[in-house]
């Protein structure tokens, strides 16, 4: 039998709600017709799709970014400001596609308000300039009697934005990037941004473009850009059509937290940095199947793709000592949870762990300990073009957990990942000292097999079931289903 053992004095630190963030770029129908459809009877004055609003509510994220994504590489944050019928309509060379020009800057910022979350905004660091860089900064926060500032006011935004977040370019490491830069090239262009960008804001705060998190792009970066930067990016997509190695694959974004890590400590002790840096996972999903431009990206997500997701967020939760903001790529239509046409939307199968962490996961991470089976992965021919080695990572335990807990120690969150394709598995949960369970809700996540998918025909194939076992005491026993997420509050009895 399984064991998890949970001890309360066992505290890894505190879970940043920005690791729940989402991300949204000029790509297909993430915004046009995804979260932004002018004309259809479903959106509002603004042009918001008001059921895509309502489904991406219960999500709480805090951290929206955008333009981009390979698509800000291109983009000039001008073109998307003032009267919408005077924007230009440009070719959009990322995605082979054409912008309109209208969605941009006041939109992105009212979305965020109307959705309660903060924006982060990454600059064009491939045919953009500093100065248009640091044009942007006081576009969004300026409060003199300057002319950005001012001509924010003359389109009716008095306030200023207040964007606190701000990327130094996406990906500029990559062939498939305007303007790719070399590791070097990249530093000496990106401390000119940083400089004239916080000159024009002291308050905000930088993320350096990172890679994947072990390469010797990151090392050069952040030992040339760790002065000027409060966050190092990493991006890292997985994803397989063989199950453990779908499954298992987000074990990836712990090696690359760990090397991040690693290379950030060296950096702040060999540089003598007293500010903290770190990680900014802004990208991160399972993806492997919609690949081509013609796809427009649109996944269409199983079972298995959601207990990795659920993968993932246990490792951020594992590692919330090193990151502190996460954002899934994207929101809608595009490699997404939400998933829409022109008469309403489903709920991918991703959806669901994505809330249900958003909503019970808490403020503090407790190290657990668990005894379980495990899985040994072997190297096969991939049948995915994605590269994801994880055979030298292994054997997986098949119980992926992490366990958070409210300030005042009265109630575990447990997360539970059970990666096995075939076998339950019975686990006792053993609480450690005098902790008494009085309560117990769970939620699970599930379907008769893990390649099921969610769809217009079928929106709750894969949904959550909520149920309360009667279990009390200081050890409970808790059969895990084969192929499931099961998330575990436990309330307990007061002293």
């Amino acid at each position: 039998m399984a064991k998890i053992k949970i001890d309360l004095e066992r505290k890894i630190g505190s879970v940043d709600r920005r690791i729940y963030g989402g991300f949204i770029e000029h790509l297909g129908r993430c915004i046009y017709g995804g979260i932004f459809d002018e004309g259809s009877p479903l959106s509002d004055a603004s042009g918001f799709r008001q059921d895509v609003l309502e489904a991406v509510r219960p999500l709480c994220l805090p951290l929206l970014r955008w333009p981009g994504g390979n698509f800000v590489s291109g983009y000039h944050w001008t073109d998307g400001i003032g009267p919408v019928e005077k924007r230009p309509r440009r070719m959009e060379l990322a995605w082979h596609a054409e912008e309109s020009n209208r969605f941009g800057t006041d939109e992105f910022m009212h979305y965020c308000r109307v959705l309660g979350t903060e924006p982060y905004i990454c600059v064009n660091m491939g045919t953009g300039t500093m100065d248009e860089a640091r044009a942007w900064v006081e576009y969004c926060n300026g409060t003199g009697n300057t002319y950005w500032a001012n001509l924010r006011r003359q389109h009716g935004h008095e306030e200023p934005y207040r964007v606190k977040y701000w990327g130094l370019g996406n990906e500029m490491y990559g062939r498939w990037q305007i303007g790719m830069l070399s590791p070097e090239e990249y530093v000496k262009k990106a401390q000119e941004f940083a400089k004239v960008m916080k000159w024009t804001d002291p308050s905000i705060q930088l993320v350096s473009c990172g890679q994947t998190g072990w390469t010797d792009w990151d090392r050069i970066v952040l030992e040339g850009l760790a002065p000027y930067v409060d966050y190092h990016s990493i991006h890292l997509y997985t994803g397989s059509d063989d199950y453990y190695s779908n499954v298992l694959a987000p074990h990836q974004a712990e090696r690359a937290l760990h090397s991040s890590q690693t290379m950030i400590d060296l950096v702040r002790y060999n540089q003598n940095i007293s500010h903290p840096i770190y990680i900014a996972y802004d990208e991160w999903n399972v993806w492997f199947r919609a690949r081509s431009y013609e796809s427009s990206l649109e996944e269409r997500y199983t079972l298995a793709d959601a207990l990795a997701v659920a993968t993932y967020l246990n490792i951020f939760i594992r590692h919330s000592q090193t990151v502190k903001i996460a954002n899934l790529a994207q929101l809608v239509n595009v490699i997404a949870p939400i998933f829409t046409n022109k008469e309403g939307l489903f709920l991918q199968t991703i959806y669901h762990p994505l809330r249900l962490y958003s909503e019970h996961m808490q403020e503090i991470a407790l190290d657990v300990h668990v005894d379980c089976e495990t899985y040994t992965f072997q190297a096969k021919k991939e049948t995915s073009s994605w590269p994801h080695r994880v055979a030298d990572m292994g054997p997986f335990k098949l119980l992926d957990v992490a366990a958070t807990c409210d300030a005042a120690a009265k109630e575990v969150t447990l997360a539970v990942v059970n990666r096995d394709r075939k076998q339950a598995h019975s686990t006792t949960i053993q609480l450690a000292d005098a902790a008494t369970v009085a309560n117990v809700v769970a939620y699970e996540v599930n379907a008769t097999d893990p390649d099921m998918t969610n769809s217009f025909e079928q929106p709750l194939a894969v949904t959550v079931r909520e149920s309360h076992p009667d279990l009390t005491g200081q050890s409970l026993q808790y059969s895990f289903p084969a192929h499931s997420l099961t998330v575990l509050r436990l309330q307990f009895q007061s002293l």
